[in-house]
């Protein structure tokens, strides 16, 4: 294991106002969701994946995507991310204002046709018409491509690694300004991830900022370490343990936001991440989303006594 106290701080984009709410039937209000990104704002989140710029007709719950940016963009220090799946969304995002437009590309053929009814192909060459508009407007909106079900997929099933590098190539070279690599039907194991996450370090070095871990079957704080060891410094998660894809069968459970900020603290690797904030966030989430099942372990028994506590903040 690398020695901790030489490295960075990790930092942790939640995504529970998108990847969390994008399957849940009930539609959240708008003014429950501004109080939500407060109160991840307040909690120490400096990088918020807020929504998603898709049709409202396909997806009514992230309908208000460009007024919580709007909101997000006021909060001090805040990186906001919006997906987008297409050009179209791409300039719905750079008009409200995000920082960061994530375009999801998957690696399992399958999977790309039902989400996004394109090839992987497709989607890069999306990406180059998306990085022509950005580049031609003058905007400064960083582009990052997700490369989602990186680790296997249950609509596919296996899902090649060097597939998964040729389409990492493929999208720096169409204009990425960062790639990200996704588990997203959680169908990682750790030593899957660090082969994976060195491989694509040595062809995508300082861009590749993120991983995306859902704990479907209990190895999502594992596979987290795994590509923290690898060099990973970056890593996505949702309050309460929250999300999933709805044309991913079985992708339930993201990463909980406080279960990682309890991973690092416990090694004293800093997150800025406020831990009873985090955990009131999250009785205040299952009061918003009652009778839908929040996820995660560190809230069922709380901190040990052992806990380092200037590992987390206070």
């Amino acid at each position: 294991m690398p020695d901790i106290q030489a490295h960075s701080p990790v930092a942790v984009r939640d995504t529970s106002l998108r990847d969390g709410l994008q399957s849940i039937a009930r539609t959240v209000p708008t003014a429950i969701k501004l109080q939500w990104l407060q109160a991840l704002h307040a909690a120490g989140l400096r990088q918020i994946e807020v929504g998603s710029f898709v049709p409202p007709r396909l997806l009514p719950q992230l309908a208000d995507t460009a007024e919580l940016v709007q909101a997000a963009c006021r909060l001090p220090g805040l990186e906001v991310t919006a997906l987008v799946p297409n050009l179209r969304g791409a300039e719905a995002a750079m008009a409200a204002g995000a920082h960061v437009m994530l375009l999801p590309l998957s690696a399992s053929h399958a999977h790309s046709l039902a989400n996004l009814r394109k090839t992987p192909d497709d989607v890069v060459a999306e990406l180059g018409r998306i990085r022509a508009a950005r580049d031609a407007a003058g905007g400064s909106c960083r582009i990052e491509l997700g490369i989602s079900t990186a680790f296997g997929c249950t609509l596919q099933g296996a899902v090649a690694p060097a597939e998964v590098l040729r389409l990492l190539r493929q999208g720096l070279e169409a204009g990425a300004d960062r790639v990200s690599l996704a588990d997203t039907v959680g169908y990682a194991d750790p030593l899957q991830v660090g082969r994976l996450f060195e491989a694509a370090l040595r062809v995508a070095g300082e861009r590749l900022t993120a991983a995306h871990f859902h704990d479907t079957r209990g190895l999502g704080a594992a596979n987290v370490m795994a590509a923290w060891q690898a060099g990973i410094r970056g890593f996505d998660a949702c309050v309460g343990g929250i999300g999933g894809c709805p044309h991913a069968p079985g992708a339930s459970g993201n990463v909980a936001t406080e279960d990682l900020a309890y991973l690092f603290g416990s090694m004293g690797v800093p997150t800025g991440l406020h831990f009873a904030a985090l955990m009131a966030l999250r009785d205040r989430i299952a009061g918003w989303l009652q009778d839908e099942p929040l996820h995660g372990a560190i809230w069922r028994a709380g901190l040990p006594k052992t806990f380092p506590t200037a590992g987390l903040a206070a």
